[in-house]
């Protein structure tokens, strides 16, 4: 889905809808109550939002996993599939699977550690474990109740923050910010503060801050006409990091979160690259998502997850595996 503009701002359309946010907070705390969360024989570290949409959580998720890797451990990924079709418990292969049968983004998990997609995500949890995994990662799944993790990240892009604040549909809040802090450990802080972040968290969590880093090869990109396209979170975060690295992103082509590109949609952007002197570029995740055909006629430019001050998360993983 693509947020609407309204969220951003809390006017008059945000405060006639708080009646529904109300219902909707109500309901998401019902759900939680009547639960009865299962807890993994191992350590279960969670990583999300607390908005619709992307804010980083899956890059954070990788770098987290790196962290344990560093301990000796053994670590899995769990993932509900989003966009994918399987319903799981299904073992991610990259060489056999697609963005259509299990979601771009645990594609790209994938490629880091053993990658479970469950719509059930106890059932995934159970699955994991018998992969003899020690420790797993769950990429999103902060407001599912079905599992309780030993500790919770959560994840906030910088340039967005919260938004006006409100809960959706007022707003683009999944439960209030309230809410969220009180079952995370800590807030994963992803890029600049432009929207007040650690003023609306007031102290109350630590903050890891980090930056997303181009990785090498990139420096091609440097001084490049680019048109830049993503179906992303926020697109317009993908053509920031491209400028940071050099690129002048002279069109940004937005889509909604996860969106599917035909290969003569694919064709279109080229073609338009070409009448602007650019090159096509988008992000590995929606890279995942192009079929072979259209994968090769654009660049894809990785970037990777860079913890500002990587000795309290290197702690704070240490404390949630221990």
């Amino acid at each position: 889905m693509r947020a609407p503009d309204f969220w951003a701002v809390d006017g008059t359309l945000a405060r006639l809808l708080s009646p529904l946010s109300t219902a909707w907070t109500a309901a998401g705390r019902a759900r939680r109550w009547a639960a009865t969360p299962f807890r993994p024989a191992v350590p279960l570290i969670c990583v999300g939002n607390a908005v619709a949409g992307g804010a980083g959580k899956t890059p954070v998720a990788l770098a987290l996993a790196g962290e344990i890797k560093a301990l000796g451990l053994r670590v899995g990924f769990l993932s509900r599939g989003h966009g994918g079709y399987e319903r799981g418990p299904l073992l991610v292969d990259p060489a056999v699977h697609d963005a259509a049968a299990v979601g771009d983004e645990p594609l790209l998990l994938a490629r880091s550690a053993p990658t479970v997609i469950a719509r059930d995500r106890p059932v995934g949890a159970r699955f994991l474990e018998r992969q003899g995994v020690d420790v797993i990662v769950m990429d999103d799944g902060l407001q599912n109740p079905a599992l309780a993790p030993s500790a919770a990240l959560l994840v906030v892009d910088g340039g967005f923050g919260f938004g006006n604040g409100r809960v959706m549909p007022a707003g683009p809040l999944r439960e209030p910010l309230a809410d969220a802090l009180a079952r995370v450990d800590a807030v994963a802080l992803v890029g600049d503060d432009r929207a007040g972040v650690a003023a609306a968290i007031g102290g109350t969590r630590p903050v890891f801050r980090a930056h997303l880093e181009p990785l090498p090869g990139t420096e091609k990109f440097a001084g490049m006409r680019v048109l830049a396209f993503a179906g992303i979170g926020r697109p317009a975060k993908f053509a920031e990091t491209l400028a940071e690295a050099g690129a002048r992103v002279v069109e940004l082509e937005a889509f909604p979160d996860h969106f599917v590109w035909r290969e003569d949609e694919v064709m279109e952007m080229v073609e338009r690259a070409q009448s602007l002197g650019a090159v096509p570029v988008t992000t590995e995740k929606d890279a995942a998502r192009l079929s072979p055909a259209a994968r090769a006629m654009v660049e894809v430019f990785p970037v990777a997850l860079v913890w500002r001050d990587p000795a309290p998360v290197a702690r704070w993983v240490r404390g949630a595996v221990g």
